[in-house]
């Protein structure tokens, strides 16, 4: 026989449902841990006066009941167990465990026995159900009829809601001076019933204090018992049994403080559940307290927890208060602190903004809705990426229930501090090895992008030179007849507008000076690297070793920082490779140019001098615009401009703001070539080719139709 024995997949009765949990019987006591909330009840041996054996409907129960008159009910164990239970009590409890059947005949009636805080209705010898009394909320009697109404537990499917008893009357042989049966049977509910009402004055009142949940400002009244809140609109009666935990949280502004009081079964408005109470507090807000007891009874019950008259912080005398009386300890945040110092983290949970507090044993968020979720019952955590910007990232947390939790809008920066803390407690990250931009501390979005300035400069030059298409860009000439035709279509221009327009053009690509690109041969040998470079690509995984999901921007810094702390000669063993390498590419690269294999590619105006451009090569060898070489071949070498668009249906894919380019480029050049032409037949067929080419295009295939039409008459 051990010293302990424990049993997994128990059930305790409570209100009406039943709790999984383990339990577990030791010398000293018995133990019962509720899985879902955490919730331990202990029972000193010392105190157990009776325990039964029976058959219930979830196998075989435990019934125990102790010297101070409270009974508990366990279910779950199988036949196999009462040997094993019943030596051990006998061993260690010096109680013997006797098997008790429970009728089942379905009679109802019987006889009503109180026995302590329970109420047995019999039939015969045998009892067929049992009342707690306090689970009951309230005793009411009619004539001959006493009604039982119960406290609701919300995580029981079916509730219970009354039960009514018929009470005889007394025999006609009774005197009056012997109380009606209905009467004795209530006093006897009510003397062990957990009845909420206030008998005498309340210990102390704190007056008008601003609660978060439920929201509005309330007159807290405690009472040895319970607690009252007392607001415009409603009231609520807190048991103390009901609070599972307190918890006292500095807010990130370093001014106010949150009390959060959480509750089992949860306060009710209608359909409205509160499972946590939410208090909110000024740090500098002072209260002087005076108990409503002498100081001999305050000592007396609560042994120096408080003391009649207290003074100091509203938030520290609430909470030393509700300590006292709850009997509970108040939790606060532990050694975490985020990125501003603070020991919370800002963040988003469904569409509420609020806080997220790594404690010791959980997570705790406030305020809307509140969410405690403990490390024994999260399953794993998972670093998220964000799905509206790069400068936060999203924290989930999956139950071993199922259920998953979001937490978004987390700034960057809390991720290092974060990672750290769950790593430190041991909790399984799904993604352990996230490497996100988002997190990193350098986003894209806040470094300047040269190339894209200077893009933008340029295509903001490229519209103002396009506002006008009636002046041609290598002469900067100017076309009366186009600017009329112009004028018509875009609503009447001015002619002074459009010089204006002109002279700042051509400034602009006088100014502009065309940029040759450099060819690249892909076949020279690679230029050496320097020392640091070479340094880096050897220590890189050690670097990322140090903390993984460290950002590329992260391991550059961090890299930077480590080669500013290397020695002389460290780096001296480095600048040597470094030296051997140039050494060595110089070598490699005599040796490629006196191969002959060193030539330079054509430049790209040498391409184009020999006419190779790249639309041009690629119809040579798709063997596309046939037509338009017979149409070169018969006819003056200037009627095609190499920007010509071809009509075929492939020439589409090229896009269509490309294609408007190239249109506009198009007619202004035939508009300037072609005024000064004599053939009639190669102006007429010009313009019908040039209609029908760009029958996709706008207000310049019109311009440049006109005008050429102009010009054949």
């Amino acid at each position: 026989m051990g010293d302990a024995l424990e049993f997994s997949d128990i059930y305790q009765e409570v209100k009406g449902s039943w709790n999984d949990g383990r339990l577990r019987f030791s010398k000293q006591h018995v133990v019962f841990k509720n899985i879902k909330t955490g919730k331990v009840d202990s029972i000193p041996a010392a105190e157990l006066s009776q325990a039964r054996w029976r058959r219930v409907c979830l196998g075989q129960g435990v019934k125990l009941t102790t010297s101070t008159g409270h009974s508990y009910r366990y279910d779950g164990f199988r036949e196999g167990d009462f040997e094993k239970i019943a030596e051990f009590f006998r061993a260690h409890y010096k109680v013997e465990l006797l098997e008790k059947d429970l009728c089942v005949k379905g009679w109802n009636w019987g006889a009503a026995n109180f026995s302590g805080p329970l109420l047995s209705f019999e039939v015969g010898d045998t009892p067929a159900f049992e009342i707690p009394l306090a689970s009951v909320s309230q005793c009411a009697t009619g004539k001959n009829e006493v009604t039982l109404e119960f406290h609701q537990n919300d995580e029981a499917e079916v509730s219970l809601m009354e039960v009514r008893f018929y009470v005889p009357p007394r025999d006609a042989t009774a005197t009056d001076e012997e109380p009606e049966p209905v009467e004795v049977f209530r006093d006897n509910v009510l003397s062990k019933a957990d009845v909420i009402q206030a008998t005498g004055d309340a210990l102390c009142v704190f007056r008008e204090l601003q609660c978060l949940t439920p929201r509005g400002r309330y007159d807290i009244r405690i009472y040895p018992s319970f607690l009252h809140l007392h607001g415009k609109t409603f009231d609520y009666k807190i048991p103390y049994t009901t609070v599972l935990r307190l918890f006292l949280l500095p807010h990130k502004d370093q001014r106010q403080i949150f009390f959060v009081v959480s509750l089992d079964p949860p306060i009710k408005q209608g359909q409205t559940r509160y499972h946590f109470l939410i208090l909110i507090f000024s740090k500098e807000e002072v209260l002087s307290l005076s108990l409503n007891m002498t100081e001999e009874e305050v000592e007396k019950r609560y042994e120096g927890k408080l003391s009649k008259n207290m003074s100091g912080p509203l938030y520290e005398m609430v909470s030393r208060v509700m300590k006292a009386l709850v009997n509970r300890k108040i939790t606060v945040p532990g050694n975490f602190l985020g990125h501003s110092g603070t020991q919370c983290i800002t963040c988003s949970f469904k569409a509420s903004s609020g806080l997220l507090y790594p404690l010791e044993r959980a997570f705790i968020y406030v305020h809307k809705p509140p969410v405690h979720l403990r490390f024994e019952e999260v399953s794993c955590v998972n670093f998220a990426r964000g799905t509206t910007t790069t400068r936060s990232f999203d924290f989930e947390i999956k139950t071993k229930q199922g259920n998953q939790f979001t937490f978004s809008s987390i700034e960057r920066e809390e991720y290092g501090k974060l990672f750290d803390f769950v790593t430190a407690k041991k909790l399984s990250i799904k993604n352990r090895g996230f490497k996100e931009v988002n997190v990193s501390r350098d986003s894209d979005e806040d470094r300047h992008d040269a190339y894209l300035e200077r893009m933008k400069a340029e295509g903001k030059i490229r519209e103002e030179a396009n506002d006008s298409d009636d002046y041609e860009g290598e002469s900067g000439e100017y076309d009366s007849k186009a600017s009329a035709s112009d004028s018509s279509v875009e609503g009447g221009v001015s002619d002074r507008e459009t010089k204006k327009r002109a002279a700042r053009k051509a400034k602009v690509l006088k100014e502009r000076k065309p940029r040759e690109k450099k060819q690249k041969d892909g076949n020279a040998p690679k230029r050496p690297m320097s020392a640091y470079f070479l340094w880096l690509n050897a220590s890189r995984e050690a670097i990322k070793s140090e903390r993984p999901g460290m950002s590329v921007t992260e391991v550059s810094r961090r890299a930077g920082e480590m080669w500013r702390e290397l020695g002389k000669e460290q780096k001296e063993e480095w600048d040597v490779k470094a030296e051997e390498a140039k050494k060595a590419y110089e070598v490699a690269m005599r040796e490629y140019r006196e191969s002959g294999k060193g030539t330079s590619a054509p430049s790209k105006g040498e391409r184009k001098k020999k006419g190779w451009t790249r639309d041009e090569k690629k119809r040579r060898t798709s063997g596309e615009g046939k037509e338009g070489e017979r149409e070169r071949t018969t006819g003056n070498d200037s009627f095609k401009s190499r920007e010509f668009v071809s009509s075929d249906e492939s020439s589409s894919d090229r896009g269509e703001a490309k294609r408007k380019r190239k249109v506009r480029t198009h007619a202004q050049t035939h508009t300037h070539r072609h005024t000064h032409t004599d053939t009639h037949t190669q102006t007429h067929t010009h313009a019908q080719t040039h209609a029908h080419t760009h029958r996709h295009t706008d207000t310049h295939t019109q311009v440049c139709t006109a005008t050429l039409m102009g010009t054949r008459k």
